[in-house]
């Protein structure tokens, strides 16, 4: 993504001062709106757990994409709960 992962851009000094409050707040909108996707819109129930700035990739124009989904939980469409018995840490 040309703009790289959100941790890039906002634990950044210098590149930090180039985000306006508009753009703080459409970034979070966005991933609110690609989290309402995965957990109720899509066929599958995704739930992300590692959910981060880092796995945050930004598009040209600020457009957020959530990324890695490597340890992810997929559930059926109908399904509302689910149950792991391993911890999950990163």
């Amino acid at each position: 993504m040309p703009n790289r992962s959100l941790d890039y851009l906002i634990f950044d000094q210098s590149r930090k001062k180039l985000l306006a409050w508009k753009n703080h707040f459409e970034i979070a909108l966005g991933i609110s709106r690609g989290l309402l996707y995965l957990h109720q819109n899509s066929r599958l129930r995704i739930i992300h757990r590692d959910l981060k700035a880092s796995n945050v990739l930004l598009h040209s124009e600020l457009n957020p994409k959530i990324s890695d989904f490597s340890i992810a939980k997929s559930f059926g469409g109908n399904q509302t709960e689910g149950k792991t018995r391993t911890v999950i840490e990163t």
